[in-house]
């Protein structure tokens, strides 16, 4: 069988204002401020997860000024509006928010490719309809970003049962093809749609792969699904003739489709096309049996060599063990990582440093970016006021909205009261894996308790004794005044959490790239970071005098609590202690350009370094 060698590759409000009155036809809440009296059923504990109990502070918040609203404005997105409060029957991140249609042009400023490509994403996720972490938010940012510099920009994903099909307009079935697994041929349906601007294909098999309530954790075998996916994206490349420029790959889930193509298909008809592969994670490495691998139509055995894709941690002992990541790492045209810092860090350490060493000439770090039309606090849907970097009045309204609905003690922005605030709020939002610094989080929950301060959590835990814990947490600090752990996933409330916080917290033990840094500080959040990886390349520190015109945040070395603290108290001093310097500090964050445009260049400079040209 003809192996490809990737050697002969060539490298290259509110502001003190809110709408009176929220009265809903069909609701047994009815709120007026002329009366503090409300009637309000009990607190559902179905809309917040693990019983999460929080105590009201509305009985004591002071009575609005009914004349003085009646004249003011708001650039609140809600039709209708009123202050929330932890005794809602609908949590406030659960209302009805008018439709967003995010401006596919983008900025006006953004410049058009002269030489256009076709680009193919093929993935296991795409924001915001088939999220579980950054690996959504960057395909869907990415496309975006090429897409608006005149690229022609496709994805193919999985049609996960749980994909809200309401979310996809102009969806229809498009065709109807065959492909192979496990010794037949499977009836698949491709689907068309567009999410976010961006034209998808859904890739949906009649057999079981796909099927439950979640992205992942079906009832079905994850590592066979994704090896199905690979090739039936594939083959409905080429049984409808389509020959894109590239084919970019993501993660160990589409690790397969490299092989697939160089030893199958390119022998076939797609001979245009070459891959790029983005590892965001290397802790996730698709380990896949001989047997497995030749589900999808390769000869298992073949692959099973130092190499090209067996698990370098099992050579002596399992040789029977693949990774696909690694596979799709030696069969790659270009592979990318997803920041400078830690690219450094796996050429240096871990079980794959001695592949990507091999393989360095066509290795590169591309640090991600955001997609600035999605994370945008001057026209964010969610929030209740709007602001940007030279208005960030309304921000503190942002503020005053989160802290009242979930029952947190108000600072100084209150109705009519022009006091300081003195309490930092910190958000923190995260998937709760050993990754992200689960023994600094629930240190950050006591000492920011400790310094006087207020902290909210958000994130869900996958490993059953993690979330144990921290609901153990949750029912000690979400009775009180300064503390929530919420235990669940909200899009919702990730948007307005960034725009209420002070500061956003991402201690890591280590981070490709991390997103929530780069997210908070578009919404003027400073962030707390530990010094790894992205981390590193994004955030550097106030009191670094070497170079203070970089400084945006507060950055901690250490993996102990001590030396968290001292980054903490650090923030707390500038956030307490000069209020002039901190308003300049949420200014400069909020002025920092992580739009994806910047960092489409470098990938589209990848794309013309390996394209096939004609």
């Amino acid at each position: 069988m003809n192996v490809y060698t990737p050697t002969s590759i060539t490298s290259n409000c509110f502001a003190d204002s809110f709408l009176l009155l929220n009265r809903r036809s069909n609701s047994n809440i009815y709120y007026c401020f002329y009366n503090t009296k409300r009637k309000v059923k009990t607190l559902n504990q179905d809309f917040i997860s693990h019983n999460f109990k929080i105590q009201a502070v509305e009985k004591n918040a002071p009575q609005l000024d009914v004349e003085k609203l009646e004249g003011s404005t708001t650039k609140s997105g809600f039709n209708s509006f009123s202050w929330p409060s932890p005794e809602d029957e609908i949590p406030f991140w659960k209302r009805e928010f008018p439709s967003w249609d995010i401006n596919l042009d983008g900025p006006v400023d953004i410049k058009k490719d002269s030489d256009l490509i076709h680009i193919v994403h093929v993935t296991a996720e795409m924001a915001p309809i088939a999220k579980v972490g950054g690996l959504g938010d960057v395909v869907t940012g990415l496309a975006r970003a090429c897409l608006s510099r005149g690229h022609k920009v496709n994805v193919f994903l999985p049609f996960y049962e749980c994909i809200n099909k309401q979310q996809i307009k102009n969806l229809e079935l498009v065709n109807t093809y065959d492909s192979y697994y496990d010794g037949s041929w499977v009836s698949t349906n491709a689907y068309q749609g567009v999410v976010s601007g961006i034209p998808v294909i859904f890739v949906e098999p009649s057999n079981h792969f796909f099927k439950g309530q979640c992205v992942y954790g079906g009832s079905y075998n994850e590592l066979e699904a994704y090896l199905f996916f690979s090739r039936a994206c594939l083959e409905w490349m080429q049984v409808t003739g389509t020959q894109p420029d590239i084919i970019h790959v993501h993660e160990w889930q589409t690790g397969a489709l490299p092989l697939l193509y160089w030893d199958m298909y390119h022998h076939l008809s797609l001979r245009i096309p070459k891959i790029a592969l983005t590892i965001h994670n290397m802790e996730h490495y698709g380990e896949c049996s001989k047997e497995q691998l030749s589900k999808c139509g390769l000869d298992g055995s073949i692959y099973a060599t130092e190499e090209k894709a067996v698990d370098d941690r099992t050579i002596g002992h399992n040789p029977e063990r693949i990774s696909l990541l690694k596979g799709g790492i030696v069969y790659s045209n270009a592979v990318v990582t997803v920041s400078p810092t830690y690219l450094k860090e796996t050429l240096c350490s871990g079980w794959l440093a001695g592949t990507l060493i091999r393989h360095r000439e066509k290795y590169r770090g591309i640090l991600n970016g955001i997609d600035t039309g999605m994370w945008n606090p001057a026209t964010d849907i969610f929030l209740p006021a709007k602001f940007d970097a030279l208005n960030i009045e309304e921000k503190k309204t942002c503020k005053h909205f989160v802290q009242r609905g979930l029952g947190l003690a108000s600072g100084g922005h209150q109705m009519g009261s022009h006091a300081p605030d003195k309490v930092p709020l910190v958000v923190c939002i995260t998937r709760l894996v050993p990754q992200k610094g689960l023994h600094l989080i629930t240190h950050a929950i006591k000492y920011v308790k400790e310094i006087s301060g207020q902290m909210v959590v958000l994130g869900r835990a996958s490993d059953s004794r993690v979330e144990r814990e921290f609901k153990d947490l949750a029912d000690l600090h979400n009775n009180g005044s300064s503390i929530r752990i919420l235990l669940t996933y909200s899009e919702e409330l990730s948007h307005m959490l960034y725009a209420a916080a002070d500061m956003v917290l991402v201690p890591s033990i280590y981070e490709p790239c991390g997103l929530a840094q780069l997210i908070g500080m578009r919404y003027g959040a400073v962030p707390v970071v530990r010094k790894t990886g992205g981390l590193a390349d994004t955030v550097f520190d106030m009191d670094d005098q070497s170079q203070p015109e970089m400084a945006n945040g507060f950055v901690f070395e250490g993996i102990d609590e001590a030396s968290l603290n001292w980054a903490l108290d650090r923030a707390f001093r500038y956030y307490c202690g000069k209020p002039n310097e901190w308003s300049a500090i949420v200014q400069k964050v909020m002025h920092i350009d992580s739009s994806w445009n910047n960092t489409a260049g470098k990938y589209i400079d990848l794309y013309n370094s390996i394209r096939v040209r004609e």
